[in-house]
Formats: structure tokens, C-alpha cells, sequence
């Protein structure tokens, strides 16, 4: 069993049974009492984030968390099929663990899945992805880029917000995380 010492960056915790990482921590000593370590913790599944305490050398449960890339093949209706770069394994991961990240994957694309005592806890795709522009009404004459937005379906069906000027059958970066419209991008 570890102890507040082993805390870093990106430690997951076992609490109580749920999975929690570290988003940040700092060990203080005070000039008087005893030292201790304050922790930002995100929940891996649900996202929540909480500050916890811990005196120091209390004994934590730190449990090993395996991030491998895979490969995205397609999904099968009810999960999303991924195959191991290494061992080419394949593993199925629920839609409710891959969770927004499916609206920015397209089959074969590479995708980071950490994976705890063999079961996947989440899927990471890059910060940006580019993805093709397949619907948007089209622009009226005189619209400029600092203009306003409007709806535009990508070609994984997912919509966003984007400048008035862009056209079907354009390649637009879009930020993973929030989805937002990050710029066009030229072949």
C-alpha cells in the first residue's frame, strides 16, 4: 500500500471503489501542526471533480491504470470495436464509456484507451481532429469570417457552429473536448 508520498500527476486512486486521478496536488507544511497534501481529483467515470485532503503519510490505494493506443474499426449497434496496435486484440468498449468522443471518430483513426484490470475506464482522442463538412446551408452574399455561426453536419453526423462562410465538403479542425471550430484546413 502507497502513502501521500507516491501522489503525482495523473495517480488514480481507488476510494471507497470508485476510480479517482489527480488533476493537480500539493504537499504543505505548515510552520506549525503537521504537514499535508491537498489534491484536485477528477472521478474517472463521471468527470466530477472534488479537493481532498490527506495528512501526510496516510496510506492510499493507488491502482495501475494501462493507456495503450488503439485502432477504431467500427461500431456494432450497441459498442465501438477497437483493435490493440501491438497485439492486434480486438475489445469491444460500451457506448456510455466512450462517451462524446464518439461524435469525432472515424473508422481506423487512432484513439488512447485507459484500461483498468483489463476493463476500459475511458477513451482519449487527440485535442483536434479534421473532419469534412457533409451539410451546411450555404453562405449569403457578403458574409464575412467575423460574421455569425451556423449549424454545419460533419461527416461523423455530429453537429457544430461555424462561420457563415464555409461550404460543404470543407475540412475543419474541431477541438475534441469542447467541439468547438477550431479553423478550416487546406489540402
Amino acid at each position: 500500500m502507497a502513502s501521500t508520498a507516491d501522489i503525482k500527476n495523473g495517480v488514480v486512486l481507488n476510494i471507497d471503489g470508485q476510480l479517482w486521478t489527480i488533476i493537480e496536488f500539493q504537499h504543505v507544511k505548515p510552520g506549525k501542526g503537521g504537514a499535508f497534501v491537498r489534491t484536485k481529483m477528477k472521478n474517472i467515470l463521471t468527470g466530477k471533480v472534488v479537493d481532498k485532503t490527506y495528512n501526510a503519510g496516510t496510506k492510499i490505494d493507488i491502482e495501475t491504470v494501462d493507456r495503450r493506443d488503439y485502432q477504431y474499426l467500427y461500431n456494432d449497434g450497441e459498442s465501438f470495436v477497437f483493435m490493440d496496435q501491438t497485439d492486434y486484440d480486438q475489445i469491444n468498449v460500451p457506448a456510455t464509456i466512450v462517451g462524446d468522443a464518439a461524435h469525432f471518430m472515424l473508422e481506423n483513426q487512432i484513439a488512447t484507451i485507459a484500461m483498468n484490470n483489463g476493463n476500459p475506464l475511458y477513451v482519449e482522442l487527440p485535442a483536434s481532429v479534421v473532419l469534412e463538412v457533409t451539410y451546411t446551408e450555404p453562405g449569403l452574399q457578403g458574409d464575412r469570417s467575423s460574421a455569425g455561426t451556423k449549424p454545419a453536419t460533419l461527416e461523423t453526423g455530429y453537429e457544430i457552429q461555424v462561420p457563415l462562410f464555409l461550404e460543404n465538403n470543407t475540412k475543419v479542425k474541431v477541438d475534441t473536448r469542447t467541439g468547438d471550430y477550431l479553423g478550416r484546413v487546406n489540402d
